[in-house]
Parts: C-alpha cells; structure tokens; sequence
C-alpha cells in the first residue's frame, strides 16, 4: 500500500461518497434526495443505510415532534438561555444544551430502550413475560435505585400528555403493520408492574412512549438518546434564539435578589 492509499484509508465510511462535483449519501446522489426524502427520512437513512416507508418515518417524526422542548426550567434549555446571556454564538449555545443531556436528563429513553429489549430478549428465550418484566426491574433497582426510566413525570401528574398521544400512533402503526406492537406491550407490561409494585397507578412519560417507538422502529438503544438529542435540539435552538432577541447580560440560575443558601461552618465541630 502506497502512502496515498493509507492516507486515504485514514478515515472508512460507507455513508457519504465525496470528491469534487459529486456527494452521493448511501449510495444516492444527494440532488436526487434534496426535495424527495423528508428529514426524518434523511436521519433513517443516515442512521440505518437504507430509506424507511413513509408510514414507518411518520412514527419516527410524531417521536421527533415529542420531545423538542420542556420549557426553562428544563436543564437543557435553561443551560442554553445562560449560556446566549454570556455573549456565545448561537452554535456554541446549542451546544451547551446539548451537552447537558446526560444519563439523568436526556439519557432515560435510551435507558428504558435498553430494558424493553432485554424483556424482550428474555421471552424470545422462553421467559414467562411477567417474570422476565419482574426480573429486569429487579435487577435494574438492585443497580440503579427505585425509578425506572420512562415511567412517572416529577411535573406531569397524573398524565405526561405526551405519552398516550404517542402510545395510540404506536398501537394504529402496529394494526396497520407497519410496526409489530410487541414494545408497546412491553412498555405497558412494565407500566402495570410499576403500579402494583407501588400500590398506585404511574404513568408512562416521553421517554418511555419514545423509547417504545424506536424499539418498535429497530433503533439501538444508543440512537434513542441521539435521537432525542435531535429533537431537543430544536427547542434549545428556539429558546436561544429567543433569549438573544430579549437581551440580557450574565443571567444566572436565579435572579440577582436571591442568593444560595450559604452553609456556615458548624462552630461545635
């Protein structure tokens, strides 16, 4: 192999053929799918190598319009709005919301992804579907602690209003075969678990509805969170913006007339 050909072999991707005059994405040049493929059609094909049914990026799309925002007081977005008080770039201030979405805000739909599929593994290998619901819970308490990602909302109760709206696509694709159905039992399985568990009712929030949905789709449970980091992106993206057109200088987590609460060195120590 000469030096030119390692060089080129530096970086390998089977997703975007590119050289001077051409860009061609899986395959198809990208002027044959500027104006025919939707976006969410252009992530699938971007994700997965292939471009979905329409019916199957309608479900995509309806998780998509879900998730983009939650107002201030989410970390993301109030992260964003700081960071457009500092003088950043609009890019630099979709970044900093962005990087808030981690494994406590932004990652349940990735982390109840991971438990619709181990449930589901667990039948295919002949668990009794109760018990297979029973024993992931289990052993993600035994790690994790008592909440279960995708179940239960700290604002929205009752109801995540999102959720059942979700939940109903789900069920018309499935009778429509354009899904199978079988996460959207799963997740209300666990749903119904969680409340005898807990002597009481708990909803089914976004993640939980959206993790469904990319089960059903065959997304790894990993795309689940770089999909919601997708859609959130879109209302860090508003609320930035929003914020720069307001104005305002060095806006901290609370206004200027309150200050955290300072705890004084015990004197008895």
């Amino acid at each position: 192999m000469t030096k030119t050909d390692d060089l080129g072999a530096w970086w390998r991707t089977s997703i975007i053929d590119m050289e001077p005059g051409r860009i061609a994405i899986r395959g198809t040049p990208i002027e044959e799918l500027i104006g025919t493929v939707s976006f969410p059609q252009m992530i699938w094909l971007m994700t997965r190598g292939d471009l979905p049914e329409s019916a199957q990026a309608q479900l995509l799309e309806a998780a998509l319009v879900a998730g983009v925002d939650h107002g201030p007081q989410a970390p993301s977005i109030a992260a964003a709005r700081m960071a457009a008080t500092c003088g950043l770039g609009l890019n630099n201030v979709m970044a900093t919301g962005v990087n808030m979405l981690g494994d406590v805000h932004g990652g349940a739909g990735e982390q109840c992804a991971e438990l619709l599929f181990d449930i589901s593994a667990r039948v295919d290998c002949g668990a009794d579907p109760e018990k297979a619901v029973a024993d992931v819970l289990s052993a993600w308490r035994d790690t994790h602690g008592k909440i279960i990602p995708g179940f239960g909302h700290r604002f929205h109760k009752p109801v995540d209003p999102r959720a059942p709206r979700l939940m109903a696509l789900v069920r018309d694709a499935a009778q429509a075969g354009t899904v199978s159905g079988r996460f959207a039992e799963i997740g209300e399985a666990v749903q119904t678990r969680i409340g005898a568990d807990r002597g009481a009712p708990i909803a089914m929030n976004i993640d939980g509805a959206t993790a469904v949905i990319f089960c059903e789709l065959g997304f790894p449970p990993p795309l689940a969170r770089g999909l919601f980091c997708l859609s959130r992106s879109v209302g860090i993206l508003s609320h930035g913006w929003e914020q720069m057109q307001q104005g305002g200088r060095n806006k901290g987590p609370m206004p200027p007339g309150y200050l955290p609460h300072y705890d004084a060195p015990d004197e008895d120590a």
